[in-house]
């Protein structure tokens, strides 16, 4: 009788201790959620107060700032649907990107970017323009500027869209939109990237870019052809990028948005 009720006992605690640890992380989940809540919050709110009170006062201003205000609301979207600490944290990454819009559309205006914003190693890699580039591809002009100007109206803070690293700077033409929208590059986006940022210091290559490599990993290509080879580091172009299948490299057929490369975007 005495072992029986001994037995009893030890289960009743083991059970107890399980219910209490179940607890106890249950809680920490919480915690943990709320707190990325708060913090992506806190940025979300930042962000809206530049939206809602500064206008641009010329293109490239105004171009920056709507692109602010796209990710703010993409950010109270995130916010409203976060029920994990993964979700919490890509509304954060979403205002935190909107932020950066904004300290370019302050630039832009003249005035003061205002508080440094937290490092990006993705934008870090990415590299920036550093000069002015004027090319021609498949009969479509295209710009990069360092500095916002009247034929680079459109900024990018820099990061990798569909796998692939597109450099921080101001364009003349949005041309990652269409692949930040698909989730795939067009046919012709490499021969774009080569042109526009052949020999720019801190730049992937085109192989390395077309790859899925970004600046800071370019010499992993060593050892290879880097010059000629490297699209086939990691199997198909497309794939090497982070390990997904961005349709070999094409969308809408071939072609951005149905039409020719470089033609109109619809943005």
């Amino acid at each position: 009788m005495g072992t029986t009720i001994t037995v009893i006992v030890l289960l009743l605690i083991i059970v107890a201790g399980a219910t209490y640890l179940v607890r106890s992380q249950a809680q920490a989940k919480r915690r943990q959620l709320e707190d990325a809540k708060a913090e992506a919050r806190r940025w979300v709110e930042r962000l809206g107060g530049q939206v809602l009170n500064l206008t641009g006062t010329d293109t490239a201003s105004q171009q920056a700032m709507a692109d602010a205000s796209e990710r703010y609301n993409a950010a109270g979207s995130e916010m409203e649907r976060a029920e994990t600490v993964e979700q919490a944290h890509l509304a954060k990454k979403t205002a935190l990107e909107g932020l950066y819009y904004v300290r370019a559309a302050r630039t832009a205006m003249g005035l003061d970017p205002g508080p440094a914003l937290p490092d990006d190693p993705e934008r870090e890699r990415a590299g920036k323009v550093t000069e002015h580039r004027s090319v021609d591809v498949e009969g479509q002009h295209y710009e990069a500027s360092p500095q916002p100007t009247a034929s680079t109206p459109h900024y990018y803070p820099g990061g990798r869209v569909a796998g692939r690293p597109v450099p921080q700077g101001w364009y003349s033409e949005p041309w990652w939109k269409p692949a930040l929208v698909a989730g795939a590059w067009g046919f012709g986006s490499m021969l774009l990237f080569s042109t526009m940022f052949s020999g720019m210091a801190g730049i992937p290559s085109a192989a390395a870019w077309e790859a899925g490599y970004d600046a800071g990993q370019e010499d992993a290509l060593e050892g290879g052809d880097a010059g000629g080879d490297a699209g086939d580091a990691g199997g198909d172009a497309g794939d090497a990028g982070g390990g997904e299948d961005f349709g070999g490299g094409d969308f809408g057929g071939g072609d951005f948005g149905g039409g020719d490369f470089g033609g109109d975007f619809g943005f």
